[in-house]
């Protein structure tokens, strides 16, 4: 596929997290902070209507651009977003969903055309009510429990203290990865995101 192909595929753009102020600003609820970056850079407003979702549309570079979070709770976030899916005759290749991984570094991202849940619970539901694994994601770093406490405690809870700030640079990472898949294409994104510190040459992921 083209890179302009790819541009014109991507119609809509979906952070995974959990509805609610206790969670707002924990790990599991990463994907929901990249998206809110987004509507405020395009100046989209997210209201809750229809799919059980926050959701807006506006523009990006002159293609219209759905921005949603799921108000399932993480473990059924794919019921709206099948739901809108559906709605709007989206196919599943052209929704790119974000949300948090145990299995990066903090800090990391790491974009990828297709793949498997990798234990994630709302990817597993996704996975389920698009149909398939065939939609592109954008992961976001959160790394592994220091301290022994519980992975299910852990994704929700705020980032340690002293990792906030790279919680924080890598969320600003993650909206500037996602508005190059929409001006540049998937490829090149994942050229230039998917990159470890030092690295140099071509990286590109089709599995997750």
């Amino acid at each position: 596929m083209s890179q302009r192909g790819n541009v014109e595929n991507i119609a809509a753009v979906v952070g995974l997290g959990n509805p609610g102020k206790q969670y707002e600003n924990t790990r599991h609820n990463a994907g929901f902070l990249v998206v809110d970056l987004l509507a405020d850079a395009f100046g989209i407003s997210l209201q809750e209507r229809k799919f059980r979702a926050s959701w807006g549309t506006g523009n990006f570079k002159g293609q219209k651009l759905l921005l949603l979070k799921p108000l399932t709770f993480m473990n059924r976030s794919g019921e709206p977003v099948g739901e809108m899916a559906r709605y709007f005759g989206f196919s599943p290749e052209q929704v790119l969903v974000v949300h948090d991984d145990l299995d990066l570094p903090l800090g990391r991202i790491r974009l990828a055309q297709r793949g498997g849940p990798g234990g994630h619970r709302g990817m597993l539901s996704v996975i389920e009510h698009l149909g398939g694994q065939n939609f592109p994601r954008l992961k976001l770093g959160i790394g592994r429990p220091a301290h022994g406490e519980a992975v299910e405690a852990f994704v929700l809870d705020p980032p340690y203290p002293g990792d906030r700030e790279a919680f924080r640079s890598m969320l600003d990472r993650g909206a500037e990865a996602v508005r190059t898949v929409l001006s540049d294409g998937l490829a090149t994104a994942m050229n230039r995101y998917n990159r470890r510190d030092g690295e140099t040459g071509e990286k590109v992921d089709d599995e997750s």
